[in-house]
Formats: C-alpha cells, structure tokens, sequence
C-alpha cells in the first residue's frame, strides 16, 4: 500500500497510551496511519484525535495532535498516511 509522510513523533504518553505527532500534511479522522521508527512498527486507524486536549476531526499541517495508539512509539519515529 502507498505511504505518505504526514508527520513525526515528538512525545509519548505511557498513561494514556498516546503519541503527541508533528503534522506536515493534513490528517482526518478515517485515516489510517503507520508510526515507524527504529523499533517501531504500529498501523492504526484514526478513530479519535485531540487538539489542545479537545476532541477533534481534522488537523492540518503544523499542528501538534494527540493519537491513542495501541503500543509504545517513540520520539522521531515518522508517522505515514496509508492509501488504500
């Protein structure tokens, strides 16, 4: 499947599980991302996001957004937008 580079990792929260992500592209909710790094390999769809600790739907690039994902990412791993 394509990949697009949307964004990268900056911080991780173990309680919650949630990876605070850099946006450089647009992202919705629907969208199915891929954090990868170094030991990193996670593919999660976009089923909520927060901006600012409020719920959202859509962030454009340059924002810094809030993803729960299932397993531990880390700082810099890149964060891809997967097309079907």
């Amino acid at each position: 499947m394509p990949e697009e580079e949307i964004g990268v990792v900056m911080e991780f929260f173990a309680h919650p599980v949630v990876a605070g992500i850099h946006l450089t592209a647009p992202l919705r909710a629907g969208d199915t991302i891929r954090i990868h790094g170094h030991t990193t390999d996670v593919t999660l769809p976009i089923t909520s996001m927060q901006l600012n600790n409020q719920p959202v739907t859509a962030a454009q690039a340059g924002q810094e957004i809030g993803v729960k994902v299932p397993d531990r990412v880390r700082r810099g791993d890149k964060v891809y937008r997967v097309t079907p």
